[in-house]
């Protein structure tokens, strides 16, 4: 694999890839497409539904993501966990035959909350890279909410579930935005004061909404995000908060 591109593919709307990553994939001499087990199919299908929108003609090759080994700490789980995916990738290029470049979709923008430019480091010898740029789920989050990402002068932090139940609102961040936090982090916070704005599945036909004071909006966003989950097996979804700066 000599030349790998990252192409930012948005949140599941066809319409959310540029024109630049239409392009790349148009231009790819192989495609590769990551199954996540039957309960996620239909993320497979999302990108194979957009390879036939933007009419990509290179050959497809699927391959199963492997599974997280629960026997070691978090840090040392997803650390083994990209080994054996950057595994997978070299074997299925090189048992795919193809020369050229090689694409992957990448779900939001490769930059942000995503792992392939890290897994992609520990090939050997290592690709040239081309990233693509893509939707942000905050872009469609905020574009759903119809609000603002930041206040004026005030300071966003981007983090994650896991330290939002450890280290609380983090510092002096007046809006906080938490990705894929499958614990609801947000309840063990003092709602007072903070407003939150929740999306899943964004930019897809099922997309969920809430929004509201987190004392008010916080209980209803928990319920509608286990009916999602079971309604569709799987589950993607973003919130931001924001304190009142008063």
């Amino acid at each position: 694999m000599r030349e790998l591109w990252l192409v930012g593919i948005g949140t599941g709307n066809p319409d959310h890839l540029t024109r630049a990553g239409a392009r790349a994939l148009c231009d790819a001499a192989l495609i590769l497409v990551p199954r996540k087990g039957p309960e996620k199919s239909d993320l497979a299908d999302l990108r194979l539904a957009i390879l036939d929108a933007v009419g990509a003609t290179a050959p497809v090759a699927e391959f199963d993501m492997p599974v997280r080994d629960a026997g070691y700490d978090y840090a040392e789980r997803v650390s083994r966990w990209h080994d054996d995916i950057a595994a997978i990738w070299a074997e299925t290029v090189s048992k795919a035959g193809v020369s050229g470049p090689v694409a992957l979709l990448v779900w939001g923008d490769p930059g942000l909350y995503d792992s392939t430019l890290r897994i992609a480091d520990r090939l050997t010898p290592r690709p040239r890279l081309r990233v693509v740029p893509g939707i942000t789920a905050l872009q469609a989050l905020t574009a759903a909410h119809a609000i603002p990402f930041n206040s004026v002068n005030g300071a966003v932090t981007v983090t994650t579930g896991r330290r939002l139940r450890d280290h609380g609102w983090p510092g002096e961040a007046e809006t906080v935005v938490v990705m894929l936090d499958g614990e609801c982090s947000f309840r063990g916070l003092d709602p007072g004061g903070v407003t939150i704005w929740w999306g899943a599945f964004l930019g897809m036909a099922n997309e969920v909404l809430e929004a509201g004071p987190l004392a008010e909006a916080g209980p209803r966003i928990v319920e509608v995000r286990a009916a999602a989950r079971d309604a569709h097996g799987w589950i993607m979804d973003t919130y931001m908060m924001r304190r009142d700066p008063s």
